[in-house]
């Protein structure tokens, strides 16, 4: 019953950054999921896979992790690099390739 403590990124259909303040714990499957031979529908008997628990830092997460016994897996979040771009350097006359419509 490993849990694994995180920060996650930014999805890609947004071009903000909510939802990505909060550290997540959540447990990794223990089993794995298995097709239903009527519905097709997949299903699980692991009851922590339900559990995503949110906490505002990641010592919080570690700290309840420690108190309640639950061995986990810190991961780091990751930077993202930041591009600068403006628009005006589609503009720009030193542009690789020409400007057309």
């Amino acid at each position: 019953m490993l849990a694994r403590i995180y920060r996650p990124a930014k999805t890609a259909m947004q071009s903000g950054r909510a939802k990505t303040r909060d550290w997540i714990l959540e447990f990794e499957p223990a089993t794995a999921r298995t097709n239903d031979p009527l519905m097709g529908w997949t299903s699980s008997t692991d009851m922590n896979g339900q559990v995503r628990l949110t906490f505002d830092t990641a010592e919080e997460a570690v700290t309840y992790a420690e108190r309640h016994g639950i061995p986990f897996r810190l991961q780091e979040p990751q930077a993202a690099p930041v591009i600068l771009k403006a628009y005006a350097d589609n503009f720009a006359p030193g542009r690789k390739q020409p400007w057309t419509h």
